[in-house]
């Protein structure tokens, strides 16, 4: 996985790319969830990931919970088919 990050007024738009695994989950977890903490926006561009397993299901729960904790907003854009397929069969669950 690789990371891009910009700034758009007081939202930051990441742009992430690759696998989303059990081997880089925490690191998408310390890129996402310490700007949400700082107060900023969060768009989460997923454009180029190329295949989610659960432990990235629980990055974007996890980054969820703490925007709404916080009072700002964390969007999914541009979500990729693969992750899309994922996040249809985990709402199935939830």
């Amino acid at each position: 996985m690789s990371y891009k990050i910009e700034t758009k007024d007081n939202t930051k738009i990441v742009h992430l790319d690759g696998e989303i695994d059990m081997e880089v989950a925490d690191k998408a977890r310390q890129t996402i969830l310490p700007l949400i903490e700082a107060g900023h926006d969060v768009d989460l561009n997923l454009s180029n990931v190329t295949y989610m397993d659960s432990s990235g299901i629980s990055v974007l729960i996890e980054s969820k919970k703490l925007s709404e904790e916080k009072k700002t907003n964390f969007e999914l854009k541009n979500v990729s088919e693969p992750v899309e397929k994922v996040l249809a069969m985990a709402r199935k669950f939830l």
